[in-house]
């Protein structure tokens, strides 16, 4: 059963256009873009791909796990999808794992088309493949556990307009593409501590610089984790 509605889910998430586009369109048009066109000045050495491939890996992550999740699970939760569910033989355990196992399968396309872009267009990895599956597994812990709050506990129409602006927000002040150097000092703090910052930071760290393991990133996540997911088992409401 757990297979069944793993496949099931991911065929749903994969089918459904709007959230095609933005976890797999948007970071791999960012990455291109931002690598090709000098529009925003980045850190650290090596070429402009090398700074925003682990970035956009983090925002792919996100997309994924939060934004698409919270949406897709808020209309569900809505439509009476999950109370149906939740009535059926299918364990609403098995049927959390199974979103997350959708969104894993989802991850793993995504590294792979935005690694293969990111090679074409000169990247050049370092550090450990360990550290940054870690850190991958952890902010996909991090976002899910979010996402599920978000959706277990608005209302469909608010999930929609409340993970997208999220979406655009971390986006813009995540250390996704703007290094977190540009912005005020005073704000750094929080920004350090957002889990996208933590996330591109660490991949960022491992990919770019070498590190062999960003231990206070993969510390923030952790946290997030721990925090969004006893939240969601919480207060998530399946009608």
């Amino acid at each position: 059963m757990l297979r069944a509605q793993t496949a099931l889910e991911t065929k749903l998430l994969l089918r459904n256009g709007e959230q095609l586009l933005l976890t797999v369109v948007i970071p791999s048009v960012l990455l291109v873009l931002f690598s090709a066109v000098d529009i925003v000045s980045t850190t650290g050495p090596g070429k402009r791909v090398d700074f925003l491939a682990p970035g956009l890996l983090a925002l792919a992550v996100m997309s994924t796990a939060f934004t698409g999740q919270a949406i897709a699970t808020g209309f569900e939760r809505r439509y009476g999808v999950l109370k149906r569910l939740g009535a059926s033989p299918l364990p609403r355990w098995a049927l959390m794992t199974a979103k997350t196992g959708s969104v894993l399968v989802t991850e793993v396309l995504q590294v792979v088309l935005l690694t293969v872009i990111a090679l074409a267009l000169g990247w050049s990895p370092q550090g450990n493949p360990l550290a940054v599956l870690l850190l991958l597994v952890a902010g996909t812990a991090a976002f899910s556990g979010l996402g599920l709050l978000m959706a277990g506990t608005l209302k469909a129409e608010a999930t929609l307009a409340a993970a997208n602006l999220v979406f655009i927000l971390l986006l813009l002040a995540g250390g996704v593409i703007v290094p977190l150097s540009k912005f005020p000092s005073a704000v750094r703090p929080v920004l350090e501590a957002l889990p996208i910052s933590a996330l591109s930071d660490g991949l960022r760290a491992v990919l770019q610089q070498g590190a062999a393991m960003p231990w206070g990133d993969l510390g923030i996540l952790a946290v997030w984790a721990v925090l969004g997911l006893a939240a969601a088992a919480r207060f998530f409401r399946w009608e």
